[in-house]
């Protein structure tokens, strides 16, 4: 797999460097961020926008772009993400900036550094929360990241200033009790109204996620700037929509209604994305699968009549509504998804033209984001052109013919992420699997295997966590394997265990879509472990539990339970205790993998 520098490379190749470059980009239809004009030509210097309506000849030297039959555009913004993976994705779709609702301070502390020292071309600009403020046991607690929490007002103004202290550019609040099955702690409406009055004596937005009415009208009460989320209902009473209309504009919040992550919910996926062969040759397999594997299992569009009601209600009443997604979650996907969210906002009431202000310069104006979501003087040249007029067909933003980003284009990153999903998609011949399936070949000498780079000891040390482990051959017909593992507190999912690679060299990917199952037989200290499978293209394995009890039993797995692995291209299978600290024992012996 590419590393991002390797990628940077490739598009060198594929299209020379335009930091300095002169663009004029004519005739073409342009939406400023607030309205369409029919006909207009836009010079671009360097980084930023020298003239948004350009008359006379080209300067000499100039790039010129047609702009006949074609829409420019500000590069999209995206208002609700979560940016921990993908970050090559959001960019080729046309999205230029991610507000990021919840993700990892060094992440967001990396992207503040990049787009300050101006070398964050090759990806979105990030604007973080960082982390958000929740309760102990509260929503944004299950992830295994261990996350300061609060439980009380008087906790609230150092909250905020741990967070400022950390990069964060606005306050993510959580109120969220969850459902049955899934309940979750929750903030109490003194502590959220505390919290609001604390960044906002320090300068800071504050928004609040929501999933129920009740919810929001106590967050839009206590002095929210925004709703980063609305709520799924199959009815909404005209008295309640009329009233949390009226509370919202009076209240002069904004609301992100996150359609993407709701229609996930409700069983409905993205199918003019995942339909959209453009779109598709830009995403890998994983990728693909996030997209359209949602959290709903069956469908309920009934689930999405109050939304979308309190949309049209909204709209109505003049609330700045924002496109967001909350990429980052299953049925969404980073980039592609935002073209989704702007066609749900139309179906929900909102002309096109608002749908493309909600992308642009209607978050840019609600999170006070410099020199961006317009086409104006000044700004940056961060630009999208698109085939048709998607003032009249939304989904004309998916047909994109060039993005820029600091004024520089990026279809050397377009021409690359394409060439890898081509490869891809050629995918590599079929590993023959032994004929008994068995591929632990243990012994007092080794630990071998009949293919791919082997066993060996795998834990979370790669990633800065304590946790340790020890491998230690043992007597046996079969061969067996003593997995001695210490699981410390270090990484936000802490491990140790064994881990078999089956490509030529530790994870690199193995063609096993000749297997169907994976079958081993363990014993050991009573406790739960997960088998997780990774492959290609992601960064997050798919784990599945087994219980090592005292005697020994066979666990049989079928792969198609690991969700979204694609098993022409594994890099691991692993045998692992965690996340739980403390210490592990189990023995393991005949793995094998089986057609069926």
């Amino acid at each position: 797999m590419k590393s991002r520098h390797q990628l940077l490379l490739l598009a060198a190749l594929c299209s020379s460097p335009a930091w300095a470059d002169t663009w004029l980009i004519q005739n073409a239809r342009v939406f400023d961020g607030e309205r369409m004009h029919a006909s207009r030509s836009v010079l671009v210097e360097g980084a930023k926008i020298a003239d948004a309506d350009f008359r006379g000849a080209a300067p000499a030297g100039a790039k010129i772009v047609d702009g006949k039959g074609r829409t420019l555009l500000p590069g999209l913004i995206d208002s609700h993400v979560h940016a921990y993976r993908h970050f090559e994705l959001p960019l080729l779709f046309g999205v230029t900036t991610q507000i990021d609702m919840f993700t990892g301070v060094s992440i967001m502390q990396d992207a503040t550094r990049r787009m300050r020292e101006g070398s964050n071309a090759d990806q979105a600009d990030l604007y973080s929360a960082g982390t958000l403020a929740t309760a102990p046991g509260g929503h944004g607690t299950e992830y295994g990241m261990a996350i300061p929490t609060l439980t009380k007002p008087e906790e609230a103004q150092a909250f905020v200033d741990a967070r400022i202290a950390e990069g964060s550019y606005f306050i993510k609040i959580v109120m969220e009790a969850g459902h049955p099955g899934r309940a979750f702690q929750s903030l109490d409406a003194a502590t959220v109204r505390a919290l609001i009055e604390a960044a906002h004596k320090r300068g800071k937005l504050a928004v609040v996620h929501i999933s129920t009415l009740a919810d929001a009208r106590t967050a839009l009460e206590a002095g929210a700037d925004g709703l980063v989320h609305l709520f799924l209902g199959e009815q909404i009473s005209p008295q309640d929509l009329d009233s949390f209309a009226k509370l919202a504009r009076a209240k002069k919040a904004f609301v992100i209604p996150t359609f993407s992550v709701m229609e996930s919910i409700a069983g409905l996926p993205a199918a003019d994305i995942i339909g959209d062969a453009s779109a598709a040759a830009l995403l890998n397999k994983l990728q693909k699968s996030e997209l359209a594997n949602g959290y709903g299992k069956q469908a309920r569009p009934q689930m999405m009549a109050a939304p979308k009601a309190v949309t049209a209600a909204l709209r109505k009443a003049g609330v700045p509504l924002l496109a967001g997604t909350d990429a980052g979650n299953a049925g969404t996907q980073y980039g592609a998804s935002l073209h989704h969210e702007m066609l749900s906002l139309t179906q929900a009431g909102l002309t096109p033209a608002e749908a493309l202000a909600a992308a642009t310069s209607v978050p840019a104006q609600a999170f006070k984001l410099p020199s961006r979501g317009r086409i104006a003087k000044g700004y940056k040249a961060d630009l999208l052109l698109v085939d048709g007029d998607p003032g009249a067909d939304i989904g004309a933003t998916r047909r994109i013919v060039q993005v820029w980003k600091d004024g520089a284009q990026v279809t050397g990153l377009r021409d690359a992420q394409r060439a890898k999903v081509a490869q891809e998609l050629q995918g590599t011949p079929g590993q023959v699997l032994p004929a008994d399936g068995r591929i632990s070949l243990f012994s007092k000498d080794k630990l071998a295997s009949p293919f791919g780079a082997g066993w060996m000891p795998s834990n979370d040390a790669f990633m800065g966590g304590k946790s340790t482990v020890s491998l230690k051959p043992l007597d046996g017909p079969d061969g067996v394997l003593q997995v001695d593992a210490s699981v410390a507190p270090g990484f936000a999912y802490p491990f140790a265990g064994l881990a078999f690679m089956p490509g030529a060299q530790p994870m690199q990917a193995a063609n096993l879509s000749g297997a169907k199952v994976l079958r081993f037989r363990v014993r050991g200290d009573g406790q739960r472990y997960g088998v997780s499978i990774m492959s290609q293209g992601g960064n997050i394995p798919v784990s599945q539990p087994f219980t090592a009890e005292a005697e020994w039993r066979e666990v049989s797995l079928a792969l198609d339970a690991f969700k979204g692995v694609d098993t022409a291209a594994i890099t691991m299978i692993s045998f692992s205790a965690g996340p739980k600290p403390g210490a592990y024992q189990f023995q393991i012996s005949d793995v094998r993998l089986l057609a069926q």
